[in-house]
């Protein structure tokens, strides 16, 4: 008897996932910021997006949810539109490669916006961790997508929880 690797990839546990923890830096005005104690998450049930949780020292975080693609270009260039944009840091500090030493990320809801400071190196690592969970290009072998419509058909939400 000879077994057969199935050729549809095995879906993984919806708890796989990884995050970091960041000491965020709140830019009040140049030359003043504060520490905000924050966590980017990631889970393979939701491959397209990272979550931000904000102020993990209350009892409930602030959680910001954004396309992991966006925070990878952030790294790089200015990137975003709307509520979530990243950019590399302008501060004139640069890694032993070139790269911004920083990253800012601007959050921005009901007419008020704020700047965060973050360090590149741990989005960088971050962003390694998640991308050896899911590969770039293969977000859509890890969606459960018969999952989702029996959610929404039961009237459930359509995200898989956190």
């Amino acid at each position: 008897m000879t077994y057969e690797t199935p050729r549809v990839p095995v879906p993984r546990a919806a708890g796989d996932g990884c995050a970091i923890a960041l000491d965020l830096r709140v830019v009040v005005c140049p030359g003043l910021t504060v520490s905000v104690p924050a966590r980017l998450r990631y889970r393979t049930a939701d491959p397209y997006a990272v979550f931000l949780d904000n102020h993990t020292d209350l009892a409930t975080p602030i959680t910001w949810v954004f396309a992991r693609e966006l925070l990878a270009a952030g790294l790089h260039r200015r990137a975003g539109l709307g509520s979530v944009s990243v950019h590399p840091g302008a501060d004139g500090r640069a890694g032993a490669d070139g790269s911004a030493e920083v990253v800012f990320i601007t959050l921005t809801g009901e007419g008020s916006s704020v700047v965060l400071r973050a360090p590149a190196d741990r989005v960088r690592t971050f962003l390694a961790r998640t991308e050896h969970l899911v590969p770039r290009g293969s977000e859509r072998t890890h969606l459960d997508l018969d999952g989702l419509l029996r959610r929404l058909r039961d009237g459930g939400a359509a995200s898989p929880g956190p």
